[in-house]
């Protein structure tokens, strides 16, 4: 092959025309490829600074005197290689070789959380599993939204309420609708439940987080199949376990030591979900995130129930709210 010339692939958006011109020479595939010099819209191409191109100028022009940036051509010696420092591309320009094959881009992870939900709830009692969650959206310490809705239903016997980044909770909610509906299409009479939905989020939240691209999620999944009760959690890192009761954010800290101490196997729904308004309570009063307009889902045998959001009566009136940093030192 004659190394003066360079091969050059377009897709149109048709995606049935291909251009291939002449030869494959690798230095010049790897320019195109990292420094996208072409950009293709149909079948127009330009160059970095916004010049039309014609493909077949492209083939003909001469790459035989060009170096790509931090690399060598392939036919070139040694002693040439070390001379050639500054080089003369004829779409880029001049420019020094010593630029880095790999230019800068923005980063497309999240790296930090933005509009964000706080603590979700989880309790089994005896006829199922209930969830809590307020609706509350912080745009920083802001709270700025004030009805998103953090439950969601998965599937006929699942429920999943998630803490953390709510863009990424409505990536996981869309990942687990293509997973429902590709189960359904199986037709086989048989559905995810809460312990293969589980299984499946412990691989997704891991798989991202060795990608340092992580979903800013800490997940609670309840559900009941078959009469079996199933109450877990996933970390946005994959750490993942299952529990008679567990929590997300402030509510490891603050709700879950009233669990231990009230929570029992054989909570009538009325009594388990007073046990979770009581939680929710402290948590509007401790945690600053926190709303008073919440939803609790109740999922059973019997399927799937999530109420509508509503408040409690609060009493700002106790005797640790009048003065609160009585006794703080340093405090204002």
């Amino acid at each position: 092959m004659n190394p003066s010339k360079v091969e050059l692939e377009a897709h149109c958006i048709d995606h049935n025309a291909k251009l291939v011109c002449l030869s494959r020479d690798p230095v010049c595939q790897v320019v195109f490829h990292f420094h996208g010099l072409l950009s293709t819209s149909q079948t127009q191409f330009s160059d970095c600074r916004g010049r039309s191109l014609d493909p077949c100028a492209i083939a003909a022009m001469d790459f035989s005197n060009f170096q790509a940036p931090g690399m060598y051509p392939y036919h070139a010696s040694a002693s040439k290689q070390a001379e050639k420092s500054y080089v003369d591309h004829p779409i880029m320009g001049p420019h020094s070789s010593s630029f880095t094959l790999m230019p800068s881009a923005p980063t497309t992870h999240t790296q930090y959380p933005y509009v964000t939900g706080t603590s979700v709830l989880g309790i089994k009692y005896k006829d199922g599993v209930l969830l809590a969650a307020d609706t509350a959206g912080s745009y920083g310490s802001t709270v700025r939204y004030k009805s998103v809705e953090r439950l969601k239903p998965v599937g006929k016997t699942t429920v999943l309420g998630a803490s953390g980044e709510i863009s990424d909770f409505q990536a996981i909610n869309q990942m687990l609708e293509q997973l429902v509906t590709k189960d359904f299409m199986w037709d086989d009479g048989n559905n995810l439940g809460p312990v293969e939905i589980h299984n499946y989020l412990n691989r997704v939240m891991y798989n991202r987080r060795n990608k340092f691209d992580p979903l800013w999620n800490s997940l609670v999944l309840g559900g009941v199949k078959n009469g079996e009760k199933y109450l877990g959690v996933v970390t946005m890192i994959g750490v993942h376990y299952v529990d008679d009761h567990v929590a997300t954010g402030f509510g490891n800290h603050l709700a879950r030591p009233i669990f231990r101490d009230e929570w029992r196997p054989d909570l009538t729904l009325e009594e388990a979900v007073a046990l979770l308004e009581k939680c929710m309570l402290v948590l509007f009063y401790r945690d600053r995130s926190a709303v008073n307009k919440f939803q609790i889902a109740n999922i059973t045998d019997g399927g799937v129930q999530i109420t509508e959001p509503y408040a409690l009566q609060t009493n700002w009136s106790l005797k640790a709210f009048e003065n609160p940093t009585a006794g703080a030192v340093g405090s204002w």
